[in-house]
């Protein structure tokens, strides 16, 4: 009898188990064609290029109690392309082999095996989440590989170190998962203490993060403070967002301080700053506008300089890409239909004068479906050919000209 009843006890608590389980997920497809300025183009007639990503995103959570819960995600990406380029971002900063926080990872390449070219086509694959959660009575603990990002502006987040997404990627839909322990103390009824160690590569110090984030209310502003230790880097931030006469408005700064953590500095220490701020607003509540000015003490005023300047810690390591200093980003998001709504966003480079141009426009054709088109044109003087490398003219004038049309399901 004792028997019975302690299966029926373990029965009882899968099919618990099993009634709190779910499994949700995605499939995208995206194709591209884009044109590569002449001076990059690895063929002289320099044809158009193009390429085909598909991402079949599988997403499981269940609860074991009212304390502790559990999600894990996995993605498959088939891919066919005629030529990859290092401009073209998909799925996280395109610098995922020298940023991933990640103690360790499976080679996430299935097809073909390494040193294979496979004929232009490659499936990979990745283990995105798998984080335990524990609810205490005063904090909630997350541990494991999910989701860490920080700040409050819409183009660039001065203060997001970890996983950040690039303005010209094309899939944004999910951050790329860290390894991490993160403890959240709430002190308020919105103010809360944030504080975790990212860990990298075998657990080493100057592969890992550590950040202490403070959040609170106070005259009517959403504040956040933040102090991290990044590969033996020094970063202090702030982020501030307000509404002001019906717009929204946001600052968001970090101030870093490359080998603050490293006994002998290299010759590169020297401090860069990083300043966004901006404001939103929406009309009639089917125009929605906004605009934000971004300062970058890491990038250069020259654009000959600017190959030299990725070179630098803040591109290496602190995920800054803009290679300019002081930059202008605008968008309108027009909803036509309640179904249909027309976006188009800029990004202008005011240390050279080139900009890219981002016009989209996405369909909800049924429940979960969705179609989008767009592109991704820069605008700027082409590179020129040189005897050693190309030489550069101005930022987005070495961008491709990219156009893509996207399908997406969700289940």
């Amino acid at each position: 009898m004792r028997k019975l009843a302690a299966a029926a006890l373990v029965l009882a608590t899968f099919s618990l188990q099993m009634d709190a389980a779910r499994i949700r997920g995605y499939v995208k497809s995206f194709a591209l064609t884009y044109t590569l300025p002449d001076a990059l183009a690895a063929d002289e007639n320099n044809p158009p290029l193009g390429l085909v990503a598909n991402r079949l995103r599988l997403t499981f959570a269940t609860r074991f109690s009212q304390k502790v819960s559990v999600e894990a995600a996995w993605d498959f990406s088939p891919t066919y392309s005629e030529a990859f380029s290092s401009g073209i971002y998909l799925t996280s900063t395109g610098r995922e082999s020298g940023l991933d926080y990640r103690i360790t990872d499976f080679n996430r390449r299935l097809i073909p095996q390494p040193g294979n070219p496979g004929g232009g086509f490659i499936l990979n694959h990745n283990l995105d989440r798998l984080l335990v959660t524990v609810k205490f009575k005063g904090a909630d603990l997350f541990i494991g590989r999910q989701a860490v990002a920080w700040g409050s502006a819409r183009f660039i987040n001065p203060t997001d170190i970890i996983a950040p997404f690039a303005f010209n990627e094309l899939d944004t839909e999910d951050r790329r998962g860290v390894d991490a322990l993160r403890l959240r103390v709430p002190l308020g009824m919105m103010d809360e203490l944030d504080m975790g160690w990212v860990m990298g590569n075998d657990f080493k110090t100057e592969n890992s993060a550590f950040f202490l984030r403070g959040k609170f209310y106070l005259l009517s502003t959403d504040i956040s403070l933040i102090v991290s230790a990044f590969r033996n880097h020094f970063m202090g931030g702030v982020s501030l967002a307000r509404a002001i006469g019906g717009a929204g408005t946001w600052l968001e700064a970090a101030w870093v301080k490359p080998w603050a953590f490293r006994v002998q500095n290299p010759a590169d220490d020297t401090a860069y700053f990083r300043l966004s701020i901006g404001l939103d607003y929406s009309l009639s509540g089917n125009v929605y506008l906004f605009s934000e000015y971004h300062f970058n003490s890491a990038g250069g005023d020259n654009p000959a300089t600017y190959p030299e300047t990725v070179d630098s810690p803040a591109f290496r390591d602190g995920c800054v890409y803009l290679l300019g200093r002081h930059y202008i980003a605008s968008g309108t998001t027009i909803q036509v239909t309640p179904l249909l709504p027309l976006s188009i966003m800029a990004i202008w480079n005011l240390s050279d004068g080139s900009l890219t141009l981002a016009p989209s426009i996405e369909y909800n054709i049924a429940e979960n479906v969705y179609l989008v088109a767009g592109a991704h044109i820069g605008i700027g003087a082409d590179p020129l050919k040189g005897s050693m490398a190309p030489v550069m003219r101005s930022e987005f004038g070495a961008w491709p000209h990219l156009f893509y049309t996207a399908f997406r399901y969700y289940f």
